[in-house]
């Protein structure tokens, strides 16, 4: 299990570093092709490309801390870094939009010249560069159950939109003349809205993670169907699971003959721990809690008295 959860780790970490030279090498491209092209678009892509750079920091910062093991202060260990991390790319996609919108509007305001032509060539490498390494963060992050890498994909993704909508404002601009100079500006203002929704998308997620949201509803399942096939048990009643990070913490109700010894069910209650942390690797701890396979054990809540009480 630890072996497992070092190796996703790992895999994070390789995505995230392969993010952070690949955008900085863009940003750099991007920022001079713009200034020396007058394309506001191209320096806004820049400009997003530079906040994928700091996105991926926070990502590396995040996965260190959430490598660390439990302790006696941190019992569940520090995984929640992890969705901080996440929160942070978030937050830092909103920057981005709100800068990019500012920056437009002036530009919009402010008269200038027709983009160079050779600005759409740039963004178009960019657009395949992004798009390509979008799709291999996404498929680590699904990979790994990771919520700050599966929000760095969509850091990729996003500057991938912005660049798509330079070319698009640019190519008007080149077309119409200077009479269309503006087009530039205004694609901008449409890669700001693109980003600042998938801020806000990214940014609930984090925050469902951090305030014990159920993760997916299929995970619950799976953990009763693998805890009913344990030799004893007659079914199960509640089952809460919450996410930690890159972990899943469950609290799981089992029906037992009612008869049964203390030590018998706390055997019992071990062996549905091992069985579902060994058919579920995502599952880091499952807290058992024995009830009697009658009306009170079905229906009753923890200090209630039963229905027909």
């Amino acid at each position: 299990m630890q072996r497992d959860r070092s190796q996703r780790l790992e895999q994070a970490r390789q995505a995230t570093w392969l993010g952070i030279l690949t955008n900085g090498t863009l940003a750099l491209i991007k920022g001079v092709a713009g200034v020396l092209g007058h394309s506001q678009a191209l320096i806004a892509d820049a400009i997003e490309s530079t906040t994928d750079v700091f996105g991926s920091l926070f990502v590396l910062m995040g996965l260190k801390v959430a490598r660390r093991p439990a302790t006696s202060q941190h019992p569940y260990g520090r995984g929640r870094a992890e969705t901080v991390a996440a929160a942070g790319i978030s937050l830092l996609l909103l920057a981005a939009a709100v800068g990019i919108t500012v920056t437009s509007i002036h530009e919009i305001r402010t008269p200038h010249a027709v983009p160079a032509p050779y600005t759409l060539a740039v963004l178009l490498g960019v657009m395949l560069v992004k798009f390509l390494l979008a799709r291999r963060t996404h498929r680590v992050g699904e990979a790994v159950d990771s919520q700050s890498v599966k929000a760095d994909a969509w850091h990729h993704q996003s500057d991938a939109l912005t660049s798509a909508a330079a070319f698009v404002g640019i190519s008007i601009a080149l077309i119409g003349g200077p009479a269309y100079a503006t087009a530039d500006d205004w694609a901008s203002l449409v890669a700001a809205a693109v980003i600042a929704v998938n801020g806000t998308l990214l940014l609930r997620s984090a925050w469902e993670d951090l305030t014990d949201a159920v993760p997916y509803q299929e995970l619950g399942e799976d953990v009763r169907r693998v805890a009913a096939q344990v030799p004893g048990v007659r079914g199960t009643h509640r089952c809460w699971v919450r996410r930690h990070g890159f972990d899943y913490f469950v609290d799981l109700d089992i029906l037992v003959d009612g008869d049964l010894t203390v030590r018998e069910g706390h055997d019992l209650a071990h062996a549905v721990h091992e069985r579902v942390r060994d058919e579920l690797p995502l599952i880091a701890k499952v807290m058992v809690h024995v009830e009697p396979d009658d009306e009170y054990g079905r229906f009753a809540l923890p200090g209630e008295a039963p229905p027909s009480a």
